[in-house]
């Protein structure tokens, strides 16, 4: 269960690390501004919708610090600079020198096979696989 208090002051640090205020960082996301505003006051707890669009939006944050507190933020996960442009325009903190745009770009890791499994007494009831873009399957016996 995510705590809401916790959750709100990630959410913030978030935007001080864009340098984003709430308007602006809920026109990114592309929700409502008094949803930003609810969750930051600690009135309403954040939707999986809310989550999943910060953690797409924002390469730099990752679901298990934003949910949960723990890992990194900003992460240090394995990505590559690119001096392409970005394919989303992204907000830039003003300098006198203009850097040449980067973007952030996941290096895919090969899948490690999955091992196989004897047979024992216990019986499977549940499996659920979580994938890289936040969604999930549930298979069940």
């Amino acid at each position: 269960m995510v705590n809401t208090e916790k959750f709100g002051k990630r959410l913030q640090k978030i935007l001080e690390f864009y340098d984003l205020s709430a308007a602006a960082f809920a026109d990114e996301i592309e929700v409502g501004r008094s949803s930003i505003s609810h969750i930051l006051s600690g009135r309403n707890k954040p939707s999986l919708d809310f989550v999943m669009k910060v953690v797409k939006s924002f390469p730099e944050v990752e679901l298990y610090w934003l949910l949960n507190g723990k890992g990194e933020f900003p992460s240090k996960g394995d990505y590559i600079e690119t001096t392409s442009p970005p394919s989303t325009p992204q907000v830039q903190k003003p300098s006198f020198t203009e850097p040449v745009p980067t973007q952030k770009i996941p290096v895919k890791h090969p899948v490690p096979e999955i091992p196989k499994i004897s047979a024992s007494s216990k019986e499977i009831r549940k499996i659920v696989i979580f994938y890289v873009d936040g969604s999930f399957e549930a298979f069940e016996n």
